[in-house]
């Protein structure tokens, strides 16, 4: 079945969201909208919808207008086997001692390696997008000074790869958040695949909102890969529950939004140790004093 997209962008949330809603009214109606603010400092908001029957642009263009939105870029996407696709294309990841791989390479994993398997059907996540991966490599490095965390929380743990990581070579158990239901579905899923489910807890929560992340600190370590926003809104969450001297290991960032978010951090307490970039996104290592 073709499935259809209508893409467009608006000045600002209450036009987006506005417009969002609107859509939702649309005959045929799309299976899904979704209103993102554009992570590229423009101040933009992109309004996206699914179809899997042809739009009506002739009202597409009509809510645009209404809205103040750009014109809507309409597109049939070709029918595609996703998962196949992912299987084919995505190769394994290494990052320093780490190596991430779906099960179609099992063959191909390092004998000293420590291995993470992330199935096709769950790649999102796996290592492969540069925030990922330079929180593992940062990780990575903090294990080769002799840092040795004995809490751990992963908060917006997504696929739970930086939660696997901790449980690979930490002791104690590692605590997983995701504010989304289906990604700690995932999360436990994935934890299951590697034999983790001892040593693994995934807890559907925003930032530390929940019992167990609130009794499981101060922590030691505490991986967010999120988004800039989320970042600046949970700095002195992240103090509250972060041990005097422990690390921080942030990213979903692009470049430009590190500073933002180093001062943010700085405010509460946070120095920056490190900074890694991998293409367009950054991964900072703060520590908070103690």
């Amino acid at each position: 079945m073709p499935t259809y997209t209508a893409l467009t962008l608006a000045p600002d949330e209450a036009s987006a969201r506005a417009l969002g809603d609107a859509m939702e009214r649309l005959d045929p109606e799309p299976d899904g909208v979704g209103v993102f603010e554009m992570e590229d400092g423009s101040a933009l908001w992109e309004i996206g919808g699914y179809f899997t029957a042809p739009p009506d642009e002739a009202a597409l263009a009509l809510l645009a207008a209404a809205f103040g939105a750009r014109p809507f870029a309409v597109s049939e996407l070709p029918e595609i086997d996703w998962v196949d696709k992912v299987r084919r294309e995505l190769a394994p990841v290494e990052a320093g001692r780490f190596f991430l791989y779906g099960s179609h390479d099992a063959d191909w994993v390092p004998a000293d390696a420590v291995a993470l398997l992330v199935d096709a059907a769950m790649a999102f996540g796996t290592g492969h997008h540069g925030t990922t991966k330079g929180c593992l490599v940062a990780f990575d490095r903090l294990l080769e000074q002799g840092v040795r965390p004995q809490r751990v929380a992963d908060v917006g743990c997504g696929t739970a790869v930086l939660a696997m990581a901790a449980a690979r070579v930490l002791d104690g158990a590692i605590l997983a958040s995701d504010i989304d239901a289906v990604a700690v579905e995932v999360a436990e899923a994935n934890v299951r695949l590697n034999g983790l489910a001892d040593r693994v807890v995934c807890l559907e929560a925003a930032g530390f909102d929940h019992p167990r992340l609130a009794a499981g600190g101060p922590y030691d370590l505490i991986f967010a890969n999120i988004l800039k926003g989320p970042l600046v809104d949970l700095a002195p969450a992240m103090a509250a529950h972060a041990a005097g001297g422990g690390h921080a290991i942030l990213s979903g960032l692009l470049t430009p939004q590190a500073a933002e978010v180093e001062a943010a951090y700085a405010r509460a307490g946070f120095e920056t140790v490190e900074r890694d970039v991998i293409g367009d996104w950054t991964t900072l290592t703060l520590r908070r004093g103690a």
